[in-house]
């Protein structure tokens, strides 16, 4: 195999073969499974095969839940108790934080230790005073052996904690007060596991360690807000004598809308115009109204506002086109508002007229269509029960790449996120591993199996070790998995490439070893969803504009971005940004470049079906061409066998196709986006920012390449609208002797056909056009030459 083969199958799916699911060791016949010096004991007498982590391979750790402690002695010294808890594991070591003059303190955490790391048979329970001196001073113990720690398996009932006696450090067996703790074997299944601090992660400092477990987070709910902006009453001009241009701009949020301006010397305004926004419960924002008037291009007097608090407007929930109408009172601003006209302005108060609804019928697009993974409307009461369950494994990653420096050395702190329709989740960071083993599973409710799933891998930057707050999480790639590409109740098993394109070309990063099960719950709906459409009617019977819907967008995933970046701990910006593809709309001559060939590669198969037809012409392979000659004797003689036949031989074609059908799910392929050999400067202005930061000249350079591809692709449009120009032109006596010609053709061909049986005509027609070659010509033929002389509007054109 060549290297170019190499490199290729480098960025390939791969099959794994990990064990899955959860399989308890047996007590008996020396299977127990040995821990460092001593072993787990307490195991389970049969396997437990099946649980709600079967797509994801068990992992064992040691839990110590510390919970509180009562009469711990004072410092003799300082004649208080700052106490905190120190579990300790061989080389491992966790910590609770401490309380200042407390001697029965509660901390109520959790310390979990990997078994694959555990290199002691003992584990070890310290109470210590922060105000001690000497680190070997503590006010008393627990040791507990690791032979006798007890199972737990879920859905079993959690361990309940017990009081246990300290010892002081003497071993004299003085009673030094006592602290609750609960030490149990579990695994990552464990309701405690989420919130566990973790022996791999002992180096994040505290401030850190939020950041690094798993998390479930989900989506605001979206609503589209119309606000129908009819008319305004009594608006005075601040100033007097000139044509007033009125407008009305709503604002909520940072999104601002303006209506057209209204030029007419009225005091009475008409605009009817709808303006849409984005607006996310709970409704946090405000519908500011505000008429202004334009006085310069540069200025412009604000007349009148209000302010609408978004629980005031009624939710639609059908395309019904009645939603009630109101007028608003707008507080005055401007000349006028003076002490002696006081009662004046507040009778004559200026008005507007909205009609103002929340849409709950549309689905509020945050992500491309392309990659939709939900399509429900925004009403609850409008949702289609699931039509089946998406199960994924998210296992581990391969090879990773060092994102950034620690400590002298490269070094990767990856998690994963996973978004699906409202339901986004992050495993837990792995810190310092290049094959993080994360070994999560979650499972998603399927709406519609026509959407997709993405996985995106991170570096975590925000381990509280003197990372600044400009830092941002780094990609190191992404997956996209269509569910309708799944067989259903199959569990997928494989090694996606992880792919990122950079300034300096496309780059594996490594690989994501996923999971995956598509669950069917009702095969009847699923089958009737195929002839449905993808998005909820609303978007067919009252359509947005193509230039509304980018904005909206935009507006949505801002909206999303910011309400996920405020949990804790927070789903940042860059992170929900890239998993909603928030840069697909800009330019890029690569993308240009492959969906280009991908329109290639589909035309590929009716350019080779019509060469295989001028081969049968042609009489290449003489016994093909008979074969045709008989398929057309008998289509012509049984013309009703015309429709059957094309459908069989379909059905022919999907049986064939059925040996090759795809058996891996599909994968970012860089060879499909133009991404192997693409040239350096395109990636450049790919990754320029907008507007561009790139010298004059190199913006020159691409202008005009831009502007030579546009000019290709201007070609290609205009020679397709040329054609159906000639089409129109035969019948419109824009050129009166073609007109004639074709009109008199059609005359004389419905004669002949109307005395000539159909069969024959069919006959005829097909017989010539297999005729031998050598009754063929080389020149084009008569209509051929008569289509091309037809006149097209391009004439007309400057």
């Amino acid at each position: 195999m060549s290297h170019d083969d190499l490199h290729h199958e480098d960025y390939q799916l791969k099959d794994t073969n990990p064990l899955l699911g959860e399989r308890w060791p047996t007590a008996g016949g020396g299977t127990r499974q040995g821990l460092g010096g001593g072993g787990f004991s307490g195991w389970l007498s049969s396997d437990k095969l099946t649980s709600t982590y079967d797509l994801v391979e068990q992992m064992h750790y040691l839990y110590v839940r510390v919970v509180k402690a009562r009469d711990l002695p004072p410092n003799p010294l300082t004649g208080s108790c700052d106490p905190y808890v120190e579990v300790k594991l061989g080389n491992y070591k966790g910590t609770t934080r401490h309380f200042d003059k407390r001697t029965n303190p509660e901390w109520n955490q959790v310390f979990a230790f990997s078994k694959d790391r555990i290199q002691s048979s003992t584990l070890e329970v310290y109470v210590k005073d922060k105000e001690m001196v000497g680190r070997d001073d503590y006010m008393g113990k627990v040791v507990f052996d690791l032979n006798e720690v007890p199972t737990r398996v879920p859905p079993d009932s959690p361990l309940a904690p017990q009081w246990y006696r300290l010892e002081d450090r003497r071993g004299e067996g003085k009673v030094r007060g006592e602290v609750m703790l609960a030490v149990w074997i579990g695994t990552q299944a464990d309701e405690a596991f989420p919130e566990a601090w973790h022996a791999d992660a002992a180096s994040v400092h505290p401030e850190g360690v939020a950041n690094i477990r798993s998390k479930v987070y989900v989506s605001p709910k979206l609503w589209y807000l119309r606000v129908n902006v009819i008319e305004a009453q009594d608006v005075q001009p601040n100033v007097r004598g000139r044509t007033p241009e009125v407008f009305v701009k709503a604002q909520v949020g940072n999104q601002v809308l303006k209506t057209k301006s209204c030029v007419a010397a009225t005091l009475n305004p008409l605009w009817n115009e709808d303006l849409i926004f984005v607006v996310a419960e709970p409704f946090e924002e405000q519908l500011i109204i505000s008429v202004e008037d334009r006085v310069s291009p540069r200025k412009d007097d604000l007349l009148g506002r209000v302010a609408l608090p978004l629980t005031l407007f009624e939710k639609r929930l059908d395309h019904r086109p009645f939603v009630h109408s109101r007028w608003f009172d707008l507080e005055k601003f401007g000349i006028g508002v003076l002490e002696g006209e006081t009662r004046r302005e507040l009778r004559f108060a200026t008005r507007v007229h909205l009609r103002v609804c929340l849409e709950g019928a549309y689905h509020v697009m945050d992500e491309s269509t392309m990659y939709i993974s939900d399509q429900r409307p925004t009403a609850r009461q409008l949702w289609k029960p699931p039509v089946g369950v998406l199960e994924v494994g998210i296992l581990g990653a391969k090879g990773l790449l060092p994102m950034k420096m620690r400590d002298g050395r490269g070094t990767t702190d990856a998690y994963c996120v996973a978004k699906y329709g409202q339901k986004w989740i992050r495993t837990r960071t792995m810190v310092g591993s290049f094959s993080p083993s994360w070994n999560e599973q979650y499972t998603w409710e399927v709406f519609d199996p026509c959407t997709v799933i993405t996985i995106g891998v991170f570096d975590n930057c925000h381990l509280g070790n003197g990372g600044g707050g400009a830092v941002k999480d780094s990609r190191i790639g992404k997956v996209r998995i269509r569910l309708s590409t799944l067989e259903t109740d199959r569990i997928y098993t494989q090694s996606y490439p992880l792919i990122v394109l950079q300034p300096s070309g496309v780059k594996k990063m490594g690989e994501l070893q996923l999971a995956v099960r598509f669950t069917c719950l009702s095969f009847t709906n699923m089958i009737y969803l195929y002839g449905q459409p993808l998005l909820p009617k609303m978007h067919y019977l009252h359509p947005f504009t193509v230039n509304q819907l980018d904005n909206l967008r935009y507006q949505a995933m801002s909206i999303v971005a910011a309400r996920l970046g405020r949990a804790e701990p927070p789903l940042r910006k860059e992170v929900v940004e890239y998993m909603l593809d928030v840069e697909s709309h800009m330019w890029s001559m690569r993308r240009s470049k492959a969906n280009f060939f991908r329109i290639m590669s589909l035309l590929s198969g009716t350019i080779g079906t019509f060469k295989w037809f001028s081969d049968v012409q042609r009489w290449k392979n003489p016994i093909t061409t008979v074969l045709v000659h008989v398929l057309l004797l008998i289509l012509v003689c049984y013309p009703e066998l015309i429709l059957p036949t094309i459908c069989l031989y379909m059905f022919l074609i999907g049986l064939w196709n059925y040996r090759f059908r795809p058996r891996q799910p599909p994968h970012m392929d860089t060879k499909l986006s133009w991404a192997e050999a693409v040239h350096p400067d395109e990636l450049d202005e790919e990754f320029d920012t907008f507007p561009t930061s790139r010298p004059q000249d190199v913006v020159f350079m691409r202008y005009d390449r831009l502007r030579s591809v546009a000019g290709r692709i201007q070609t290609v449009v205009g020679d397709i609208a040329t054609q159906g120009e000639r089409v129109q032109s035969l019948l419109s006596w824009r050129d009166p002797r073609a007109t004639c010609l074709f009109v008199f053709f059609c005359l004389c061909a419905a004669v002949v056909l109307y005395v000539t049986p159909f069969k024959v005509v069919a006959l005829v027609a097909g017989l010539y056009m297999l005729r031998h070659p050598r009754f063929r010509s080389k020149l084009p033929s008569v209509p051929s030459n008569f289509f091309r002389r037809l006149p097209s509007r391009a004439d007309s054109m400057l």
